[in-house]
């Protein structure tokens, strides 16, 4: 079936007009149409289970615009896709490669991780006046990681669980996840050896630090990024509520940020105390999900990253 056809049809207009802009990358592809005057973007994907990462997707989108942060595309809406697979409709952005706005993203995104954390400090400080008899604001804050929704970080689901504890959390539902569908595809001695070395030892990476859950984007790597004329945009989340170091790691994979991202980001979230160790901690999450993508060439950088995060903590 032809795309305007079946388009009409989804949109119940006869107003569709294909603006012959393509894009996609490795899991989707993407296609620019304007449907009753407005700009949508169109997502498709023919695996059959496609309808989990596009509702992640829109989740997530729909919890980054709640913060009025960050600028992401507004979603419209998921739905079949006539052969196989599934659609995502979006509104559609003339985006631009991120360059003068790589500073302003670095301050956006350091306001999305404290949105959440402020709304719980706010909690704190009003129930802390109940004695007072002052009026007590329900801010509807997250105290738990994880999301309301399952989302992919790529299109592996990723397992949101709600967890009281991050570090916990991360290890279980991220690491350990990871290491075990690896072991499961090409039963890799070595890297179970080092998982089992490491996870014995990860608490040490922690120790002495409170973690808030954070709203994060989740896959925020170089390609996840662009702007307008003068504004950042960021799309194609794995959003999550996490500590939001976490969110810096894949920044430094696959295409680093410029130095005032950083400065800027740093600047209203400072490093605390083992940021670098933990950092490794957090990149190899990213590895290993590459790993159970794309294959035994992100085998290396894996038990490297391992390697590395061991030496911190002998």
């Amino acid at each position: 079936m032809v795309m305007e056809v079946f388009l009409k049809q989804e949109f119940k207009t006869d107003d569709v007009k294909d603006l012959h802009t393509s894009s996609g990358g490795c899991i989707s592809d993407g296609r620019a149409f304007q449907i009753n005057a407005q700009k949508i973007f169109i997502k498709t994907n023919n695996k059959d289970e496609a309808d989990v990462m596009f509702e992640g997707e829109k989740e997530g989108l729909n919890e980054i615009l709640k913060t009025n942060t960050v600028k992401v595309p507004t979603p419209i809406k998921v739905f079949k896709w006539p052969e196989n697979g599934f659609g995502f409709a979006m509104e559609y952005l003339d985006l631009k490669n991120l360059r003068s706005s790589s500073s302003q993203l670095g301050t956006q995104l350091a306001r999305l991780h404290m949105h959440n954390i402020n709304k719980l400090n706010n909690i704190e400080s009003n129930a802390n006046r109940i004695n007072g008899n002052e009026n007590i604001v329900n801010n509807d804050g997250i105290y738990q990681f994880g999301f309301h929704a399952t989302t992919c970080c790529g299109y592996i689901p990723l397992n949101n669980t709600w967890n009281n504890d991050w570090m916990t959390f991360y290890v279980r539902q991220r690491l350990e996840d990871k290491v075990n569908r690896i072991q499961e595809e090409y039963g890799d001695r070595q890297l179970m050896e080092l998982w089992s070395e490491l996870q014995l030892k990860i608490d040490q990476l922690f120790k002495g630090l409170e973690i808030q859950p954070s709203l994060i984007h989740g896959d925020l790597w170089g390609g996840n990024a662009g702007q307008l004329v003068n504004e950042p945009v960021v799309f194609d989340p794995a959003a999550f509520y996490a500590h939001h170091e976490f969110e810096l790691s894949i920044t430094d994979m696959f295409g680093r940020y410029d130095p005032g991202f950083y400065k800027s980001y740093h600047a209203l979230i400072p490093k605390a105390k083992g940021f670098e160790e933990r950092h490794q901690l957090y990149i190899l999450f990213h590895y290993l999900n590459h790993w159970n993508h794309f294959g035994q060439g992100y085998r290396s950088s894996s038990v490297s990253t391992m390697r590395k995060i061991l030496k911190f903590l002998k």
